[in-house]
């Protein structure tokens, strides 16, 4: 169970806050345009809440040496034509330019600093207390009264923005956060049941690592698979042959032992000469596309049923046109379900959101591979941050600079 301070546990009016939050979003790197503001505007909340603080905002874009690792500049726009004119930005960090633009900051006002990424001491790993020694941390923790994690996406990072700050600054969650956290708490330690989960899409160690602990800590009642997961689960079982290394084949072995709370598809299809070709598992000789009806009506009831519902990944190659059938199909009973559902974004959120019944779900996560951590029973050193402050200084409200 996640325990954390929230923005109602400490004062902001006029206090300086410093937010981290995740923006990094898909830019066109031919243009630099940003081609989906999502992860921006689900900061609004948590700006709307430090409206009378003076708040400087730290985040990335990507990481050095990928092409979209740019400025923060593209963001500051769309941050500002959403926020409106009290937003600013600096393409400075900590050096002399970004001090004299944080101490001239009035409440209400909003600071960009450039992408912490540009820091080389934000690209590394480091345990909390090394990372609060950096000239990072050291330069700015001095400045500010409070600092807000607001970066859910980014929680299973080690970095200093992340883990060095709330060694030396009172710490809480920022609203999406919060959200990120009460959902997982909700989906992970919730007395209700049945608790079924959805298991489908790529990564396929890391969710069979996720499906194991589920397993082995009894937190699921009824495990649903499809898409690569599944797949790497037939082959294990000897439907059809793939390439798997060995480390899937064990995690395989081991989720294969839970044959009473686990369900794989009875169907699927595959394509013969450009055609969606649907057959039983059991007469396929290559790993399917998608899952068939059959496995859809299999997977129905434990949906309907549920009354704690996460989902992460699709349950085949989606974007190929044909082959989003049992995905949808499976999406629509989602929403019909009563359930308390948590949707682990990626694909699967994308297309929850084309499809129009984004409000039929109870959170769509905006950091997939934060969720996995959380769900494969790892820690996220974020939050683990946000904790230690938590049982030092329960209650605490920040002084006033």
């Amino acid at each position: 169970m996640f325990r954390f301070l929230t923005l109602d546990d400490v004062l902001v009016v006029g206090r300086l806050v410093l937010l981290r939050v995740d923006i990094n979003v898909p830019i066109d790197v031919g243009t630099g345009e940003i081609l989906d503001d999502t992860r921006i505007r689900a900061i609004l909340p948590t700006l709307e809440e430090l409206s009378e603080a003076r708040v400087v905002i730290l985040a990335h874009q990507s990481r050095p040496g990928y092409n979209d690792f740019t400025s923060l500049e593209p963001h500051y726009y769309v941050l500002k034509d959403l926020r409106g004119d009290n937003v600013y930005y600096v393409p400075d960090i900590i050096g002399p330019e970004a001090r004299r633009r944080i101490e001239k900051l009035k409440p209400g006002d909003v600071l960009l600093l450039d992408n912490v990424r540009l820091l080389s001491e934000e690209v590394l790993e480091m345990p909390p207390e090394k990372a609060a020694k950096t000239i990072f941390v050291r330069r700015l923790a001095p400045l500010f009264n409070i600092y807000v994690n607001d970066a859910f996406p980014t929680a299973h990072r080690s970095q200093p923005s992340l883990v060095g700050f709330p060694e030396v600054l009172p710490a809480v969650a920022g609203r999406l956060m919060e959200k990120e956290l009460t959902a997982i708490n909700k989906a992970l330690f919730s007395s209700e049941s049945p608790r079924v989960f959805v298991i489908g899409g790529g990564k396929v160690k890391t969710k069979l690592r996720a499906a194991l602990y589920l397993l082995q800590e009894d937190k699921a009642d009824k495990i649903l698979f499809g898409g690569a997961v599944a797949n790497a689960l037939l082959a294990e079982k000897g439907y059809f042959k793939l390439e798997i290394d060995s480390d899937v084949r064990d995690l395989a072995k081991a989720v294969l032992d839970y044959e009473d709370k686990i369900v794989l598809p009875v169907d699927g299809a595959i394509e013969v000469h450009g055609e969606r070709v649907e057959k039983p598992i059991e007469e396929l000789k290559e790993p399917p596309l998608d899952i068939g009806p059959s496995t859809i009506e299999l997977f129905e009831p434990y949906i309907e049923e549920a009354r704690i519902l996460v989902a992460n990944g699709p349950m085949g190659v989606f974007e190929k046109p044909g082959f989003d059938r049992g995905t949808r199909r499976l999406v629509e009973i989602m929403a019909a379900s009563k359930a308390y559902k948590l949707i682990g974004g990626g694909h699967l959120g994308t297309l929850i959101k084309m499809m129009g019944v984004e409000e039929k779900f109870d959170r769509i996560s905006t950091g997939g591979g934060a969720l996995l951590y959380a769900l494969t029973g790892r820690p996220l050193p974020a939050v683990l941050a946000l904790e230690r402050y938590y049982k030092k200084f329960h209650g605490f409200t920040a002084a006033p600079r």
